[in-house]
């Protein structure tokens, strides 16, 4: 019997272009989007469990938040995705037997058309280090492994928003207003082909 897919993570970009998102999501998740519509698209996926959407807004891209991946349950698939992605000229680098984020990794990374980095991993075992090669990298900010390491200040701050439980936090969501939201409060004033 298979496992249930739910719950189920949903993420919304903004892009630039959205017949080159398009494009670039087909390959790299095998797939054709589920819904296209007038600036948006999106996809819903069952490996991994992911709605995905795009809304076509290039003034609210943003290429600082990080990046975006998944961990595959077997070498043999991570292989397969590297293969496909190879093949398809999307692989930016490839990380064999690193250590990253304190976990011994094989891992490949593409950028998509706004530069959103994907991580696509298998994940071996914990590790106690990082590779050396990474603190060059972070103190450059050209490259990364995972994130570039928090301040002692912006780690406490982080601490503090965790402590609260998500009844506080939802208590002190803002008002619904105008604006695509795919789920969220602003979703109940918009019509109904935002998403």
């Amino acid at each position: 019997m298979e496992a249930s897919v739910f719950p189920r993570m949903h993420v919304s970009l903004y892009v630039s272009d959205l017949a080159a998102t398009v494009s670039f999501y087909d390959t790299f998740f095998g797939q054709p989007a589920t819904k296209i519509r007038l600036g948006y698209a999106k996809y819903v996926l069952d490996r991994p469990s992911l709605i995905i959407s795009f809304v076509e807004n290039a003034g609210r891209v943003a290429s600082n938040f990080g990046h975006l991946g998944f961990q595959v349950e077997t070498v043999a698939e991570l292989d397969e995705r590297l293969t496909a992605a190879r093949a398809a000229g999307l692989v930016q680098r490839e990380e064999i037997g690193t250590s990253c984020c304190y976990a011994k990794q094989d891992k490949f990374w593409v950028n998509d058309p706004d530069g959103v980095e994907w991580e696509v991993y298998y994940f071996h075992e914990d590790a106690e280090f990082n590779d050396p090669r990474y603190q060059d990298e972070y103190s450059q900010a050209s490259s990364q492994c995972c994130i570039a390491p928090a301040t002692s200040q912006e780690a406490s701050a982080t601490a503090e928003v965790m402590a609260f439980p998500l009844a506080t936090v939802a208590a002190a969501a803002p008002e619904p207003t105008a604006g695509c939201g795919c789920g969220t409060p602003t979703t109940l004033t918009l019509a109904p082909a935002c998403c």
